[in-house]
């Protein structure tokens, strides 16, 4: 049997208010990339790479579709980072890998490219894709399991 939704039911969706769509929660998003911080004193000056594990929180107001946004617009923003080099403006490891042809595995950032960078710039890259409907967007970078920034 067909359940019918009444136009009580309906209106009651349009007054619902904002809701929160999380993706990785349970499950974090994984991406690989490499980065360096040039002006660190220690290890991690030296080109390197991490496992991440991203978590978003997307606010919101319910679209026609009926949800906060689509999954596949939060993770393609998240993607775009998977198996990159992330460098920060200013870095003679860009023109090395424009010279060596690989200029497309680059993405560059304003600041170094700490896990709180990276939740920050992702961040304003998501509210930037996502519908107008979107209110407020939050994401987690966990770099090692010492290391997560919410």
């Amino acid at each position: 049997m067909i359940q019918r939704i009444s136009g009580e039911e309906r209106s009651s969706l349009d007054r619902a208010g904002p809701r929160t769509l999380h993706v990785g929660r349970d499950r974090p998003l994984r991406i690989s990339a490499g980065h360096r911080l040039r002006h660190h004193d220690g290890k991690c000056r030296r080109p390197h790479g991490h496992n991440y594990e991203v978590e978003v929180r997307v606010a919101g107001d319910l679209t026609e579709e009926g949800w906060v946004v689509d999954k596949g617009e939060v993770t393609s923003v998240v993607d775009e980072w998977d198996h990159r080099f992330l460098l920060e403006r200013g870095d003679p490891l860009v023109e090395a890998f424009e010279g060596s042809g690989d200029g497309d595995a680059v993405v560059l950032l304003d600041h170094p490219p700490t896990a709180e960078v990276m939740s920050v710039v992702l961040e304003e890259k998501l509210l930037d894709a996502l519908p107008d409907t979107v209110h407020d967007v939050s994401v987690s970078v966990r770099e090692t399991d010492e290391l997560c920034v919410r």
